[in-house]
Parts: structure tokens; sequence; C-alpha cells
């Protein structure tokens, strides 16, 4: 398994960098929409369809969707305030669980959710690649949950006694969240001294850095909690040896549409 994990990751990794880095304007937005259309697909099945038909339908719904918000860049900042909405849903959700699946249970209801999930992260991916230092915005938003994951994972292991969601992800535990949390704070002061920030931007850095890094758990939270109730362990086994594309960029759904939003409330995304 471990070596299947790092073949995989090997062969992903050189991939997503050339996207991020490599495609501009239209083939950078069909790059995530694509990676966005198979997390629709393996999201139908949480949704509780079983039917590739189904499956396929809903991805192809998604895509479509995607294409419409990309001719209609003015919808923008609705889908990201739609974003920050559900997290915050999602949040209380995930506190309230197992009671709070009584108001999400239908596949209806399941399948809208996965439309707030899918759509606000392809939509800030989108707005960040427009900014100044738009790359480097990707990187940065994607190496706060990185590390937020892999302090929180060394973290857990070495002091982990309280768990944080038993109901949702019995192996998560509050000393993990906060040695995650520490990591991304650290990343961000490093980060703020290169930069030569002032004082009041590294304090409002380390208040975002702690937003997001906060909010990615409630992304991984949130898709532990349906695949439990879904009875499913991985959302797919479209890459060997770790799952879906769901499982890798559960954290980053959350994450990317409230940095984007961040961001533009501070006016930094044009510095």
């Amino acid at each position: 398994m471990l070596k299947q994990r790092i073949i995989t990751a090997l062969i992903l990794l050189p991939i997503a960098l050339c996207g991020f880095f490599l495609l501009e304007d239209g083939s950078f937005a069909l790059f995530i929409g694509v990676v966005v259309t198979l997390g629709a697909w393996e999201w139908a099945r949480l949704a509780g369809f079983e039917a590739q038909s189904a499956r396929i339908l809903y991805s192809v719904f998604v895509a479509v969707l995607l294409f419409f918000l990309y001719l209609l860049p003015g919808l923008a900042p609705w889908v990201l305030v739609a974003a920050l909405l559900w997290w915050l849903v999602a949040t209380w959700l995930v506190l309230t669980y197992p009671d709070s699946s009584e108001h999400w249970s239908s596949v209806l209801c399941k399948l809208v959710i996965g439309l707030l999930i899918l759509l606000p992260a392809w939509q800030g991916l989108i707005l960040i690649k427009q900014w100044q230092l738009g790359n480097w915005l990707i990187l940065s938003v994607m190496v706060l949950v990185w590390g937020a994951d892999i302090g929180a994972y060394f973290s857990g292991k070495a002091f982990g006694k309280r768990k944080l969601a038993p109901k949702v992800s019995p192996g998560k535990s509050w000393e993990g969240l906060y040695g995650g949390l520490v990591v991304s704070l650290l990343i961000t002061a490093v980060v703020g001294i290169f930069r030569s920030w002032s004082a009041s931007q590294f304090f409002f850095a380390l208040i975002g850095a702690a937003i997001v890094v906060l909010i990615s758990v409630v992304g991984d939270l949130t898709e532990s909690m349906f695949k439990r109730k879904s009875g499913i362990k991985d959302s797919s086994n479209l890459l060997p040896g770790h799952g879906g594309v769901l499982d890798r960029i559960d954290s980053l759904t959350a994450a990317i549409p409230i940095f984007a939003l961040l961001l533009w409330a501070a006016d930094w995304g044009v510095m």
C-alpha cells in the first residue's frame, strides 16, 4: 500500500504543479474543472447514486454549471459568499452529528450540498489565479493545509488523547488540531518575515491563516461525515493507495473559497 501511495503521488504531483503554474485562463479553468467534475462523480455515490449513469449525469451537470460560471464571472462573489454560509452550517452539522443527519439525509439535499462544496472551490481557484502572485497564492493555501495536516498527524500521534469528533472521525484529536494550527501559523510567520509585512498585516495574516486551517478541518470532517453515513470508506478508487479525488481535496474544498474570500475582503489579492 505504501509503495502504491508513493508511486501515485510521484505521478500526480508534477501533473498538479504543471497545471497550477503553467496553465492560464481557459486552460487552467478546464484543468481544475476536470478535477472538480471527477469529484462530482464521486460525490454522487456519497449522495446515494450507485448507478454509473446517474453518477455521470450529475458530474456532467456540475461541468455545465462550471462552464456557466466561467462565462459569468460576475457571479463569483455570490458563489464565495454561498460557500462561507455553507461551511458555517457544515460546522454545526459536524458538531451535532449523528442527530444532524436528519436534516440532510435526502438524496436531493446531498446533491445540492455537493454543489456548495465543489463549485466554490473551483471558483476560488479561478479568482485567485487572476490576481498578482496568483500562482504563489494558490501554492500558499495548499501549503497551509498540507502543513496543518502534517502537524496534526504528528502531534496527534504523540499527544492525542481527547477526541475531536469521535462520532465522525475517531482518529482525530484536539491535540492534533492544535499541532496543525501551530505549524500553519509558523509557516505564515516565516512568509511574513520574508515579505517584510507590517505589524497589522502580520496580525491579520495570522488570523486569516487560523480561519483557513480551521475551516479546512471542517471540510475534512464533512466528507468523513457523509462517508460514515453512507458506509463508504473511500470516495472511489481513482487514485491507487489514496482513495478518491475527494479524499485528497476535501480539506481544500473548504479552505480555498474561504482563503479567496479573505484575500478579496482584505484587498490582498491585487497586491
